[in-house]
């Protein structure tokens, strides 16, 4: 038990999973820890500041620029003094090039600072459409042919907004300018679109909280219906986009599972039992979960797969515990699953649902609580180690390297080293299922040769059947020859002895009346 207990280095406090500013929501490790609410307001004061600070440098050096030129004028002013009117006019337009070269400088040096404020401030929101409406340039997103997915998303959008009338109508208007505003501004970084995003989300909520005077609930299923219609329209230019290296990490998080592929369920003091139908079976469905989750395109169909995945744990350490599963037993299951299925692209996923997912559903909820539960499980794999396992180095290391396979007996907690190297099969599970398949295949070999002996034999006798039949009838034949009598025709009224043998006539019989 003091084995055990030591081991559980896997298990992570229910405090560890919220906000560290203490606003009581679930953080993320994407976040620093943070929830996406005090994120925001974090990333946005560091911008905010960095804003600043841009601009004091480039007044900075405006006023140097502008004293440098003032002295330099000065000079030319009093060197010049005794000279004619023209003179100071042509000293002056010999600094021109110079005064006009440093403003181009200033210039181009404060562009960049207002880029991402110009494109967050209100007028840059009208902006793109005003152009779209002068210019007439479709976005690329919107001149491209669809998929058949993408246009039943845009219709079912289009139904639902009907319900609201007016509202509905400037609600779509708006959804469909920030697509081409989107479409246009593909040269941001991945978090600056993700500021873009969640700033609609914001913006889009505030209106409907208005409107609907209120009510959470009506403004939450408008923003579950907005983020679907935005999100699968986007998805193509905002997930995995190539200006992040999410694309590197996933397949380092697919490099270090299959590297994990020895860790076993009781390593990982897992309270599932895989031997019982049912735990096994939702075992496999939570795998199937975790897996689909890349199939989808909305953040919030990517969440419900993990809800799904979650639930399905749940109830298999229920099954087995026969009592309600704790938090302290869910965290080491998810981990194990997701070793089992090693999900494809499974940093983009959680990068992509934590940027562009709807923040109220990633702050509370059990959706909240699931995904931070997976961001932890993947922050566990990738700095999973031997005293994680309660293995020495030694161990570990020849397990990550394929030279050894790790050996325990159920009965044990930790997996001894000692036994006899024929006894491997007994000890290791996988040599033990691959040596019963060995078995089997054996059975099934044997069976199909005996099998195919006994078809040979009924094929054999077919064959001599019919010869034999007919040697049967032949030898009747012959002891019991056919004899055809000869047939005598008789008159009607001839005398025919055969009529002896007939029964008498009916006669009538009189009964009294």
């Amino acid at each position: 038990m003091s084995q055990r207990t030591e081991r559980r280095g896997i298990h992570v406090d229910q405090s560890d999973l919220l906000c560290k500013k203490g606003c009581g929501y679930y953080g993320n490790a994407a976040w620093q820890g943070l929830c996406s609410k005090c994120w925001r307001e974090e990333y946005q004061r560091v911008r905010q500041k960095q804003i600043q600070d841009d601009w004091a440098l480039a007044e900075k050096l405006q006023r140097e620029e502008e004293a440098a030129y003032a002295s330099s004028h000065g000079a030319q002013t009093q060197s010049h003094s005794q000279s004619t009117a023209p003179q100071p006019h042509q000293g002056h337009a010999s600094l021109g090039p110079f005064s006009k070269f440093e403003e181009k400088k200033t210039n181009e040096k404060t562009r960049k600072v207002t880029t991402v404020k110009k494109f967050f401030s209100p007028s840059s929101r009208t902006a793109p459409k005003k152009e779209t409406q002068e210019g007439k340039t479709p976005s690329p997103s919107i001149s491209r042919h669809a998929s058949f997915e993408t246009d039943q998303v845009s219709k079912d959008f289009v139904d639902f907004l009907k319900n609201l009338q007016k509202p509905g109508r400037e609600i779509h208007k708006q959804c469909r300018a920030f697509i081409v505003t989107m479409s246009s501004k593909k040269d941001l970084s991945a978090d600056e679109l993700s500021e873009c995003v969640q700033d609609f989300y914001q913006n889009m909520a505030d209106r409907l909280m208005s409107h609907f005077k209120g009510s959470s609930d009506s403004v939450e299923q408008v923003m579950d219906q907005v983020e679907k219609y935005i999100m699968t329209r986007l998805y193509k230019s905002v997930f995995c986009p190539e200006t992040t290296d999410d694309e590197k990490k996933d397949l380092a998080t697919q490099k270090r599972i299959r590297a994990l592929h020895w860790v076993t369920i009781q390593m990982l003091c897992v309270s599932m039992d895989e031997e019982i139908p049912e735990v096994s079976e939702n075992v496999v469905k939570a795998i199937t979960d975790i897996i689909e989750m890349d199939s989808k395109r909305v953040p919030r169909d990517k969440l419900g797969c993990i809800t799904r995945c979650s639930k399905h744990i749940f109830s298999a350490i229920r099954i087995t515990k026969n009592e309600p599963a704790s938090a302290d037993d869910f965290l080491p299951a998810l981990i194990y699953i997701v070793l089992k299925a090693n999900p494809p692209r499974l940093q983009s996923n959680i990068q992509y649902i934590t940027r562009f997912c709807n923040p109220s559903r990633l702050m509370t909820g059990e959706d909240g609580y699931y995904f931070t539960n997976l961001c932890c499980a993947a922050a566990f794999i990738e700095k999973l180690d031997a005293q994680s396992l309660n293995l020495s180095t030694e161990e570990f290391e020849r397990y990550m390297s394929g030279q050894a396979s790790p050996r325990f007996n159920s009965s044990e907690v930790d997996w001894p080293q000692t036994g006899p190297v024929l006894g491997v099969a007994a000890t290791n599970p996988v040599l033990a299922q691959l040596n019963q398949n060995l078995e089997l295949l054996s059975g099934l070999s044997s069976r199909q040769e005996a099998l195919m002996e006994a078809a040979q034999s009924l094929q054999a006798d077919l064959l001599s059947w019919p010869e034999g039949v007919q040697r049967e009838v032949n030898d009747v034949l012959e002891r019991y020859p056919l004899e055809i009598l000869p047939r005598t025709a008789s008159a009607i009224d001839a005398n025919n002895t055969d009529s002896d043998n007939l029964p008498p006539p009916l006669t009538p019989q009189v009964f009294a009346g």
